[in-house]
């Protein structure tokens, strides 16, 4: 909330109350105190707007406390020096009606592409760059290992990176309702659209053609072309959605609101909406790894549910203590079950989920309120954050903690991995902080990069749910079929890859399921593999992780 002059860049069409742009007390306070983080016009740039919309969950005497204190674990700054009627005066304003219009014409008018020259960054792996989100630099870096490639500007970026099916290229949101796009082919910013005037957040069709973009002002889902970010469609809304995501597996994408108790279906393919009602409201939620369930929250976070898409009904809910954080759920497989681990927001611990068998399995102390938990098949831990300057491990064998020191004062608050899971990248929230970067299974420090607020880390494997079963299918490679199989070698029994290549998906299946039937007709004297009695999921995931070894020129057998 620092002064700043030079704000007003591409500046909305707003219609407010004849006394919104009055020279009254609480508008000068507010552009002299406020507006330089929430904008001049109360729209928001690095801080959340400022309407009414906003705030009717605050009373005036948290706003009050807010004003003049701040906010702690946020860049909210306390305001001591200002008497409490100057901070109601500024209450009164914010709390004034605004109508806010964003058409499509606007965003056509917005859209803005750079004349950048290509360049050819050195990459080995598409599939272990990783995008860092350097907040307070308000920079985007790509990443390969320990190496920065690349860095680009992007004002107000804030986390909820994308990537295109392909990996190659990056979609970058703001609050504030822009959308950029990061060519990591051609190593060059493409170039940037304002969709609307506060975005929630962005996915992209399964197929990479369309940019999903959901707002809360106007409420709306903006549709766009991902390649020249022309509007396709804007479809208004009447509530706030918490977020939508494409689904990998069907030509939809699924958003929840958080005030109204519905789940939305959105066609890829057409635009048409349908609607399908639930109890209560999904402030926060994420699908499974295949695809068959939706699992939610309440706004009041005293419950999580489970809802079937095939049965298009909730078939599981369990009481809580504390809303999860299920946007930032990990998954793993163990011993025959799928599991999953969410953090809990404002409570110290972390809750341990069987999916599919849907049962609560432990409640993990962590020693503070975390926000984030990940893993990957290559570590044998959780790695958390509890609002301190420690990793928190849990072992995902016997769920015990163990801590890493890193830095006194600066606070742990994300980590995420590259697309192989051999390297851990850990974020230090601080103005003049770190990114750290480990060995996920020897826990050394290999290398730390000074930046300034840190924030989020995006790698395509991790972050798309098509990748989910493959990680899931790994996990039971290692516990199930590593003995007689190598990937991409011949040893006891064929190579993954050569299997893929030469049987039909249905042959596998088939075999792996009952080899006693099967190896007749595959042209076997006799049969050689054990009977491994795999569950439905299982033998889904594993064949996830098979597929990956198949050539392209095979790829559409499939």
């Amino acid at each position: 909330m620092k002064r700043i002059c030079s704000l007003l860049l591409l500046v909305p069409l707003f219609m407010f109350s004849p006394i919104a742009y009055g020279e009254n007390k609480g508008s000068q306070l507010y552009q002299k105190y406020c507006a330089s983080c929430h904008g001049v016009d109360r729209a928001g740039t690095v801080a959340p707007p400022l309407f009414s919309l906003f705030l009717r969950k605050y009373s005036e005497k948290k706003l009050i406390n807010i004003i003049k204190n701040g906010l702690p674990a946020t860049q909210m700054p306390a305001f001591p020096n200002l008497s409490e009627e100057e901070i109601k005066a500024i209450i009164s304003y914010i709390k004034s009606p605004a109508k806010v219009e964003w058409s499509e014409n606007q965003i056509k008018n917005s859209i803005s592409i750079e004349k950048t020259k290509p360049k050819k960054l050195p990459i080995k792996n598409i599939k272990n760059i990783v995008a860092v989100v350097e907040r307070g630099h308000q920079k985007v870096w790509i990443m390969e290992e320990t190496e920065i490639l690349d860095k680009f500007d992007f004002k107000n970026v804030h986390g909820g990176l994308k990537f295109s099916p392909s990996g190659w290229k990056l979609y970058v949101p703001s609050r504030d309702g822009w959308i950029g796009r990061y060519d990591i082919d051609k190593g060059s910013f493409y170039g940037k659209v304002r969709a609307c005037v506060y975005l929630r957040n962005i996915s992209l069709d399964r197929t990479g053609k369309y940019i999903l973009a959901s707002c809360w002002l106007p409420k709306s889902i903006v549709i766009l072309d991902s390649e020249n970010f022309s509007p396709l469609k804007v479809i208004k809304q009447d509530g706030l959605i918490s977020a939508i995501y494409e689904l990998y597996s069907k030509d939809k994408a699924v958003f929840t609101y958080r005030d109204k108790s519905k789940i939305g279906f959105l066609d890829t393919k057409n635009f048409s909406i349908t609607y399908k009602n639930i109890p209560e409201a999904y402030e926060d939620f994420f699908i499974d790894p295949f695809e068959e369930y939706i699992v939610g929250t309440s706004r009041k976070g005293t419950k999580l549910s489970v809802y079937s898409l095939s049965e298009s009904k909730e078939i599981f809910s369990s009481k809580l203590d504390g809303m999860p954080h299920l946007a930032s759920a990990t998954f793993w497989y163990k011993k025959g079950k799928f599991y999953f681990a969410t953090p809990h927001i404002r409570k110290p611990f972390v809750t341990i989920w069987n999916l599919y068998n849907w049962k609560f399995i432990k409640k993990v102390d962590i020693g503070g309120n975390g926000f984030f938990v990940r893993t990957h098949p290559t570590t044998p831990y959780l790695w958390t954050d509890n609002g301190k300057d420690k990793i928190v491990l849990i072992s995902r064998e016997d769920f015990s903690v163990k801590e890493i020191e890193t830095k006194k004062g600066k606070r742990v608050i994300h980590t995420e991995f590259s697309g192989d899971g051999n390297l851990a990248y850990v974020s230090l929230y601080k103005k003049d902080g770190d990114l750290l970067i480990y060995d996920s299974i020897t826990l050394k420090l290999i290398k730390d990069i000074p930046a300034s607020i840190p924030i989020g880390k995006y790698n395509i494997i991790n972050k798309s749910r098509k990748y989910q079963p493959v990680l899931l299918g790994k996990q039971v490679f290692m516990e199930k079929c590593w003995g007689c199989h190598h990937q991409t070698q011949e040893a006891f029994a064929p190579s993954f890859k050569w299997i893929v290549n030469h049987r039909k998906t249905e042959e596998i299946m088939a075999q792996i399921a009952n080899p006693e039937e099967m190896y007749k007709k595959l042209g076997y004297k006799r049969n050689a593999m054990p009977k491994l009695n795999l569950s439905s999921w299982e033998l889904r995931a594993i064949i996830s992780y098979m597929m990956q070894f198949k050539d392209k020129k095979n790829a559409k057998d499939n």
